[in-house]
């Protein structure tokens, strides 16, 4: 039988689980097969930000269904599953960011604080980096960001 004064934290450690994530390998791969071959859709990281971020919701008591290598298909996967839009960030919140420029790839990271948050650096080094929320300098626009409940009341 289970201690009552024991709780799991899941808050906690989904807040450790992102910062620890910084510099991991672990989310620059992500294979298909097409027409017999083995293709890597995240090209080496580029595009890693919806399996670091889908990824992680998932090791967090399934916060979403499955892991997912497009923003948008997380962004489905995460309002099927309590996920709502806030005004304000807050820590552990999901940020979601527009294309930037040229790009048509949207970008989803971490709030952590601080106007800090965690994404996945696809230019850089194709790993998870902590970064201004607006990336500083550049100023990128937030478009939404994201609370589930679960993490705790707004």
């Amino acid at each position: 039988m289970a201690d009552p004064r024991i709780k799991f934290d899941l808050f906690g450690t989904y807040i450790a689980t992102i910062k620890n994530s910084i510099g991991t390998k672990m989310f620059q791969n992500i294979y298909i097969i097409k027409n017999g071959r083995s293709i890597d859709v995240a090209n080496g990281g580029e595009f890693s930000c919806a399996a670091f971020v889908s990824s992680v919701l998932v090791m967090s008591d399934n916060l979403i269904k499955s892991s997912h290598a497009t923003v948008k298909r997380t962004l489905e996967d995460m309002q099927e599953s309590g996920w709502y839009k806030i005004k304000k960030p807050r820590e552990g919140a999901v940020i979601v960011w527009p294309p930037w420029e040229k790009s048509d790839h949207w970008h989803i990271g971490f709030y952590v604080g601080k106007n800090k948050s965690i994404s996945n650096d696809g230019l850089g080094t194709k790993t998870p980096q902590k970064h201004p929320i607006t990336y500083g300098k550049f100023a990128r626009k937030i478009d939404s960001i994201w609370w589930n409940n679960r993490l705790g009341k707004k």
